[in-house]
């Protein structure tokens, strides 16, 4: 039997029709609006670039995202022209980090840095393996299934048999790292309900290993969010607690519930709707909402510390806290989950130079829960 997706929107009383009229005003905004609100930049005849419009440069993070919204909306003609960029101008063919993406490149192509950010590829890889299964496998680089596993297959095995570089994942504790050769990770990364379908599609030798990692990620996402907020730290060691040493090439923390942080519930949630399969992480989707609803109603959301202390200013992306936490009401149903449907169905897309992020977890979260995003 086909899966059904669940519209929240309707389950609260919003006519279906309305939600659709709503999801193409959110893509014409994204994909074609003025320049204050659009991210989406074709180049030429066959090639677009997601911008990252609060630096002013493309990332695999926001171009397997836009992949990504493309394969759900049927959108084939973009997603060619952002896979056919990212190919062309990020992957890297040679190198340590040959079979990897450059995490950052300028809109002209030239790369920003020589290294990958592990989530792009694993975005990648899944929007791939849903452009096969949608439209069909082509020659070349579209030839879409092959090229997903590729990718995976340079994320577990680089460094073996005689292969340059380091891979993806912590073959000892299964879970994705920060950066390849990393000794810590980043809870918004692990997405065990794509490492389910990894352990389907992704080469036979790999697949006991996505299936494992699936299951030690929904743990590692218990232990990583914290019991009384639900929040995660933007990157945390492998035990699950917030990585507040030194990195080398920033003295930023990364210790709180800051920027990447806000995709981690909205995982869960989706996990959780996906797959229906909970290992105690669902507990976090319903600390959040309960802890952050007076912010959401004062629209004060700051930067926090795992533990829910104030610890800075006001929130750079608080278009992005309200759709991600909204997302979460998939994996639990608490006594606000309706006021945070409400309140997110109510949510203009946020316009100027900061709107990548938050349009980005917006529209992710607008597909979950209008039962748009889906397995393909």
């Amino acid at each position: 039997m086909e899966k059904q997706y669940r519209n929240v929107f309707a389950e609260i009383g919003i006519e279906p029709a309305l939600v659709e009229q709503r999801l193409e005003e959110i893509k014409q905004y994204f994909f074609y609006g003025n320049e204050q609100e659009r991210v989406y930049y074709p180049v030429g005849d066959d090639m677009a670039y997601i911008m990252d419009t609060g630096n002013n440069d493309a990332r695999t993070e926001g171009m397997s995202y836009g992949m990504m919204i493309c394969v759900q909306l049927d959108m084939h003609e973009a997603f060619d022209r952002l896979w056919k960029w990212a190919k062309t101008y990020m992957w890297m063919q040679d190198g340590d980090n040959e079979g990897y993406f450059a995490w950052s490149c300028a809109t002209d192509g030239t790369k920003n840095a020589d290294g990958p950010a592990p989530d792009g590829e694993e975005f990648f890889a899944l929007a791939l393996f849903f452009a096969s299964h949608r439209w069909g496998d082509r020659d070349g680089i579209y030839n879409y299934s092959h090229e997903a596993k590729e990718i995976l297959r340079a994320c577990l095995h680089k460094g073996e048999n005689g292969r340059p570089g380091v891979p993806m994942w912590n073959k000892e504790n299964y879970q994705i790292l920060f950066v390849p050769g990393s000794d810590f990770t980043d809870p918004s990364y692990h997405l065990p309900h794509f490492y389910e379908l990894f352990a389907l599609w992704a080469y036979a030798q790999d697949q006991a290993f996505w299936e494992r990692a699936a299951l030690e990620s929904r743990r590692y996402l218990r232990k990583a969010c914290h019991v009384k907020t639900g929040f995660s730290a933007e990157y945390a060691e492998f035990d699950g607690s917030p990585m507040s040493r030194k990195l080398p090439w920033t003295d930023e923390r990364h210790d709180w519930f800051y920027s990447d942080s806000y995709r981690t519930v909205a995982n869960i949630g989706l996990d959780y709707e996906w797959f229906g399969k909970d290992e105690g992480q669902c507990d976090a989707a319903r600390a959040i909402q309960e802890f952050l609803i007076g912010d959401c109603r004062k629209n004060t959301y700051h930067i926090y510390e795992v533990d829910g202390k104030i610890a800075g200013e006001q929130a750079l992306h608080p278009t992005a806290i309200l759709a991600a936490t909204a997302a979460s009401v998939l994996a639990a149903d608490t006594d606000s989950s309706r006021e945070w449907v409400e309140r997110f169905w109510k949510l203009p897309m946020r316009t100027g130079d900061r709107r990548y992020y938050d349009n980005c977890l917006y529209f992710f979260a607008f597909l979950a829960l209008s039962g748009n995003y889906r397995i393909w």
